[in-house]
């Protein structure tokens, strides 16, 4: 693989409850556990981080294969949401639910999108065989 772009960032403090920065600085973060997580919650947290890596990512291949299919995305919308839980290894893991709106397109064509854009994302071949990943079509509201 040719890489394209580096990203750089630090963890400093103590872990989950500390800080994290961007090499650029664009993103300085205090973190803390959530209160779920028996922490004092109140600051960012690496699976909303991830969360929000992810969602943009898969909004971006979403986008690459509506472009290629001639398919009208517009007002489209990518929510990730990334759970974490122990792995019953002693260990933690990740679950993560892909939920997408794709409001000028029926529901079988977006279907297709969706998961042509999970064989494109860098995310989700990232994590593919990882972690769990479900994708969700949401219904179009009834007009």
């Amino acid at each position: 693989m040719q890489v394209l772009y580096t990203a750089s960032a630090t963890a400093t403090g103590d872990g989950r409850d500390g800080h994290v920065r961007t090499s650029d600085s664009t993103l300085d973060l205090d973190l803390a556990i959530p209160k779920e997580m028996g922490g004092a919650g109140g600051a960012a947290n690496p699976e909303q981080l991830f969360a929000a890596g992810y969602a943009a990512c898969f909004h971006s291949a979403l986008r690459v294969v509506a472009r290629r299919a001639k398919a009208d995305v517009t007002g489209s919308v990518v929510e990730a949401e990334v759970g974490i839980g122990a792995n019953g290894s002693g260990g933690f893991g990740l679950a993560v639910t892909l939920v997408v709106d794709l409001p000028a397109v029926e529901r079988a064509a977006a279907q297709q999108l969706v998961e042509a854009a999970h064989q494109v994302c860098p995310y989700s071949n990232a994590t593919r065989g990882n972690i769990e990943v479900a994708l969700t079509v949401r219904e179009a509201a009834a007009a």
